[in-house]
């Protein structure tokens, strides 16, 4: 392969990183004939811009999604909706239910049916709000300062909140996952949010659009053996996306 100049190597780092969510500083020092060293510093220079998530021995894809919840309510809501109705069967009379703030444990609140008697437990303004009329599910509102970007709560007052219930489930809507980094998200106070709603229920049920598989950010919740389900909305024909959360144990569907 004739050299390229760094622009050229690092446009070609992102298209990887593009098509496939993820590079091999091996493969790449490979393919584009220059030393590891020379990706490694290409990968920095990258991960420095925040275009992509540098790993250990290479790269992976930073999420697609938007950062402001009215934009993630718009974004992929078919997929939403597919998971939402998946997560209905999870669900029975009598438990302690948290719902997120995510847009996909909004869907799910959407889609309750009438007849469920469930308390959910919340720190999301939308789904408070949308729960407001059901006739038989208990909200309780675990307060503190508002989010303006994702209309939730957060700090020492809403993780006191969580600290202090023993759910049934926790219903985790995921912002990036990936089989070997983790569960991760944007947000320091979201992943300190989160964390603690998995500390403190029984099952954890993540819900994940595909386009959030293979993904990575810079803040830490969890590693995806604390999933008990994890719920997509992929076909019969990507399966293999899902191969490497269900080597560790996940049951998804």
């Amino acid at each position: 392969m004739q050299s390229l100049s760094k622009e050229e190597r690092q446009q070609l780092i992102l298209e990887q990183v593009s098509d496939v969510r993820k590079v091999d500083m091996k493969s790449l020092s490979q393919k584009l004939a220059v030393s590891t060293d020379t990706i490694r510093r290409d990968i920095k220079e990258l991960a420095d811009q925040g275009l992509l998530k540098a790993t250990r021995g290479g790269a992976i894809a930073h999420s697609p999604i938007p950062i402001h919840f009215r934009d993630r309510e718009k974004y992929d809501v078919s997929g939403k909706q597919q998971i939402a109705l998946k997560a209905l069967s999870q669900l029975k009379d009598g438990q302690v239910v948290l719902f997120d703030g995510g847009t996909s444990t909004l869907a799910i609140a959407m889609n309750l049916p009438k007849e469920l008697q469930i308390t959910v437990v919340t720190n999301s303004f939308p789904v408070a709000n949308v729960l407001e009329d059901h006739p038989n599910v208990e909200v309780i509102f675990a307060g503190g300062r508002l989010s303006k970007f994702g209309f939730n709560t957060s700090g020492p007052e809403t993780m006191q909140a969580f600290e202090s219930i023993r759910a049934d489930i926790c219903f985790l809507s995921i912002y990036s996952i990936h089989a070997e980094v983790g569960i991760t998200t944007r947000h320091y106070e979201d992943a300190l949010m989160k964390k603690t709603m998995v500390g403190t229920s029984k099952r954890i049920i993540g819900l994940a659009t595909l386009n959030k598989m293979n993904t990575a950010e810079a803040f830490y919740i969890c590693p995806v053996t604390d999933l008990d389900m994890l719920i997509t909305d992929a076909t019969d024909r990507q399966e293999e996306l899902l191969l490497s959360f269900k080597k560790k144990g996940i049951e998804v569907i």
